[in-house]
């Protein structure tokens, strides 16, 4: 399946009905770590639940509705620095507004970085080449 790099966030949720309309609730999460606004409007994807077979056991990692990192150790992303940080480090967003760390990087700079460190919440990236 192919994801669009519009996606703001990606989460688990039951259907809801009520007396004339069907709600979905959106976790706090996904509002609290910026991804996104509860004064805005968004399109929604439904797609069907993952049939027993298709899920993920125990033994092979996390599971439940808390989304993974995009990002993994090691890997080589090309990112452009949206603001700076309060200890001075560049901040780059990626998938689902997810947070790159970026030390010595500048606003507007866009960088190739290799992914050091990945956190449930953010990652740090090294520069790998500067102004791509």
């Amino acid at each position: 399946m192919e994801i669009s790099d519009q996606l703001l966030c990606l989460f688990s949720a039951d259907v809801r009905s009520e007396t004339d309309r069907y709600v979905i609730e959106v976790p706090r999460r996904e509002v609290e770590t910026g991804s996104i606004d509860p004064d805005e409007t968004y399109r929604v994807a439904l797609i069907e639940a993952a049939t027993e077979s298709e899920t993920t056991s125990e033994d092979e990692g996390p599971t439940g509705d808390e989304p993974q990192p995009p990002v993994e150790p090691g890997e080589i992303r090309y990112v452009e620095i949206e603001d700076i940080g309060k200890q001075g480090d560049g901040i780059a967003r990626v998938e689902r507004g997810y947070v790159i760390i970026v030390p010595g990087a500048e606003i507007n700079e866009r960088v190739k970085v290799e992914v050091s460190e990945v956190k449930s919440n953010f990652a740090v990236g090294e520069i790998i080449e500067d102004d791509i």
